[in-house]
């Protein structure tokens, strides 16, 4: 069984953000997409931090440290590009002006709850960051996360047991092993790693799976 790097996770998102739409990518793991947008589609990218029209990461060499995305790395803006003020960033992210965000998460249920700011654990630094306006504000929430954490349990879970970010509000999941789809009527395997089965990947989850096409496994 072959894990997706990293890199062809964001890839794989990167397929799926369609001519025109405007999209936050998220702290960490989604800031990748940028690099690998298709050069034949107009894609325009914000930042919470107050950009439109990022381009791909710089260079090595070519950073310019007054153009950062919200985590703080350094970016390229396209031509017509602009920054502009937090708040109105906010208002863009708020005001759901946006088609697609794809951030990180801790846990996503296979009902499309999504937890990413904290894990509730003693001592652990909570991040709640935009998360919240933007998994709620934006038309389709896109995941991307390894499908199970360092102790080998799955972040693609029934029920969220970590503090919640928002409600129903994930449409798909990009993970390491498979992408699935969640919603109201539960989690569907879209695609799988080669060497990997649906009953398998029941087992890996613990969890109830539709694949695409074919009936339900246990």
């Amino acid at each position: 069984m072959n894990r997706m790097t990293r890199d062809q996770m964001a890839a794989r998102v990167a397929q799926d953000i369609p001519e025109g739409a405007y999209v936050n990518l998220g702290i960490g793991l989604p800031t990748k997409v940028a690099n690998y947008l298709p050069q034949e589609r107009d894609i325009f990218l914000q930042s919470e931090n107050g950009l439109l029209g990022m381009g791909p990461a710089p260079a090595a060499g070519d950073e310019d440290w007054e153009l950062i995305n919200a985590g703080k790395q350094a970016v390229t803006l396209l031509a017509g590009g602009s920054f502009f003020h937090h708040a109105d960033s906010f208002a863009m992210m708020r005001g759901g002006h946006l088609d697609i965000c794809v951030l990180g998460a801790f846990q996503v249920s296979v009902h499309g709850d999504l937890a990413n700011w904290h894990t509730g654990e003693p001592g652990a630094i909570p991040a709640v960051g935009g998360a919240m306006d933007l998994a709620i504000g934006a038309k389709q929430t896109f995941v991307m996360m390894d499908l199970l954490t360092k102790q080998g349990t799955s972040k693609l879970v029934d029920v969220c047991t970590y503090p919640l970010t928002g409600l129903g509000c994930v449409s798909r999941v990009y993970s390491d092993l498979a992408v699935f789809d969640v919603g109201p009527g539960g989690a569907t395997v879209i695609e799988m790693v080669e060497g990997l089965t649906i009953e398998e990947l029941c087992r890996l989850t613990g969890v109830r799976l539709a694949h695409a096409g074919e009936t339900e496994a246990a």
